[in-house]
C-alpha cells in the first residue's frame, strides 16, 4: 500500500531571495548622497556645515555601521540626526548602530504606529524577508524616535535647509519626506518606487495618488525613491511618480471591481495577478508584495480604512490561503 506525500508548504517568495545586492553610494549634489542596492531599501545622507543627517536607519545595527563607514569615507563630521521616513522594521531597526547621542526624528504619526504595531511588524518582516535583516541578532529591540513633529519641521544643518514633511497617507499613514529646496533633491521614502513593486500592506490606496501629486508640485530635480536607483533626470522622476501611481490605481481598481461583484479575496488575487503580471511582473519583489498588496486593497475596497495589523501568524495564514 503506497502513501502519498503531502506537498511542501510554499514559503514566502522573499525567503528564497538570498542573493546579495551590489550597493552604490552616489553623490547627487554637493554633500548629498544616496545609498541604493538594486531594489533593496535605500538610505540617504546629507552633510551640513557641522553635522550629518541620515535618512532611514537600515534594518540592523550591523548594516547601519556599514553605512557609517561609507559616510566616514567622505566626511568626519558627526552624525547628529537620523530621520525615519516611516515605521517599517527594515527602515528603522538599525538605529542602534549609530552613536547613542543621535537624535532620531519621526512624524508623530509614525511614532503612534510604532506604539500600535511596531512589535508585530518587527516579527512579521524578519520572518518574511530574512536576507534584509543581516545580523538580526544585533537588533536590541524597537526603535523609538527621540524627536517627533506634527506636519512639518525644518532642520538647519548650519546653512543647509532640510524640510521634513509628513506628506500624507500613502505607503503608511505616517509617511515622511526630506526635501532640500535649494538643491531640489527629494528623498521620498517608499511613497515612490522605481523598478520595484510598492509594498501596500499598510497602504491607503485612495489617498496615495494625491500624496504623490503633492510631491510632484515640489519640482524636484533629483529624487531618491524607497527602492530602485536614484532618479536624476526629469524623465526618470516622471516615470517614478507615474509608474507608482499606475500600479496603485490598477491594483485598487481590480479590488474594487472584485468586491462589487461579491468575489472572495482568493478570486480577486488571481485576477490581479492575471492582469498585473504582464505589466509589472518584472519589477523587484513583485511576487513577494502582491499577496500583501491585494489583501490590503481588498480590505480598503470593503470599507476598512485603518489597515489591519500584520503579525507573523496572519502573514502565514494569508500566504497559505492565496499561494498555498
Amino acid at each position: 500500500m503506497s502513501t502519498a506525500t503531502a506537498p511542501a508548504a510554499k514559503t514566502f517568495a522573499s525567503q528564497a531571495d538570498l542573493a546579495e545586492k551590489t550597493e552604490t553610494f552616489t553623490e547627487l549634489a554637493d554633500g548629498v548622497f544616496a545609498l541604493t542596492a538594486e531594489g533593496d531599501p535605500n538610505s540617504g545622507v546629507i552633510i551640513g556645515d557641522d553635522s550629518v543627517l541620515v535618512i532611514d536607519a537600515r534594518a540592523t545595527p550591523v548594516m547601519a555601521r556599514e553605512l557609517v563607514e561609507r559616510i566616514r569615507a567622505v566626511t568626519d563630521k558627526p552624525i547628529r540626526h537620523v530621520l525615519l521616513t516611516h515605521y517599517h522594521a527594515v527602515r528603522v531597526l538599525g538605529a542602534a548602530g549609530f552613536d547613542e547621542r543621535v537624535n532620531v526624528i519621526a512624524s508623530d504619526v509614525t511614532r503612534d504606529m510604532i506604539v500600535e504595531r511596531g512589535a508585530q511588524d518587527m516579527a512579521s518582516e524578519i520572518q518574511r524577508f530574512p536576507r534584509l535583516f543581516r545580523a538580526q541578532e544585533t537588533i536590541p529591540g524597537l526603535t523609538w524616535p527621540s524627536l517627533t513633529f506634527h506636519g512639518e519641521m525644518t532642520l538647519w544643518l548650519g546653512s543647509r535647509e532640510v524640510r521634513i514633511i509628513h506628506a500624507g497617507r500613502g505607503h503608511t499613514r505616517g509617511d515622511t519626506i526630506a526635501w532640500l529646496p535649494k538643491e531640489k533633491v527629494l528623498f521620498s521614502g517608499d511613497l515612490v518606487e522605481f523598478g520595484a513593486t510598492p509594498y501596500c500592506g499598510d497602504a491607503h490606496f485612495r489617498d496615495w495618488p494625491a500624496t504623490l501629486d503633492r510631491l510632484e508640485t515640489l519640482g524636484a530635480e533629483k529624487l531618491v525613491p524607497g527602492r530602485g536607483e536614484a532618479l536624476v533626470t526629469p524623465d526618470q522622476i516622471k516615470a517614478g511618480l507615474d509608474e507608482t501611481r499606475a500600479f496603485l490605481r490598477d491594483a485598487f481598481a481590480i479590488a474594487e471591481a472584485g468586491v462589487a461583484a461579491g468575489h472572495d479575496l482568493k478570486t480577486v488575487y488571481a485576477e490581479a495577478l492575471r492582469q498585473m503580471r504582464p505589466k509589472y511582473g518584472h519589477w523587484v519583489i513583485f511576487d513577494h508584495c502582491m499577496p500583501f498588496d491585494i489583501s490590503r486593497a481588498y480590505d480598503e475596497a470593503k470599507g476598512i480604512d485603518t489597515p489591519r495589523i500584520w503579525t507573523a501568524e496572519r502573514d502565514m495564514e494569508m500566504w497559505h490561503a492565496l499561494e498555498g
